[in-house]
């Protein structure tokens, strides 16, 4: 029997150091509904932490305006 690999996700503090921001920017960005949809959510009767896969957090930060992707910025 072959065991099953863990999925690991980006923690809000891996998901700052993996983009070049703070911890707080995250959490400011997630409460604005900047970042994506976690990937996971785990939950406990009184908090919960988000994951996101490392491929949705680049795929974000290709495709984000600002230092994310300011050439692909549209234009005003």
């Amino acid at each position: 029997m072959t065991s099953k690999q863990p999925v690991e996700y980006l923690s809000t503090l891996g998901v700052a150091e993996r983009v070049g921001l703070t911890r707080g920017t995250i959490n400011s960005y997630r409460a604005k509904g900047l970042l994506p949809d976690p990937d996971a959510i785990v939950k406990s009767s009184d908090s919960q932490a988000y994951g996101w896969l490392p491929e949705t957090i680049d795929q974000w930060q290709a495709n984000r305006p600002g230092r994310g992707n300011w050439r692909s910025a549209p234009k005003a």
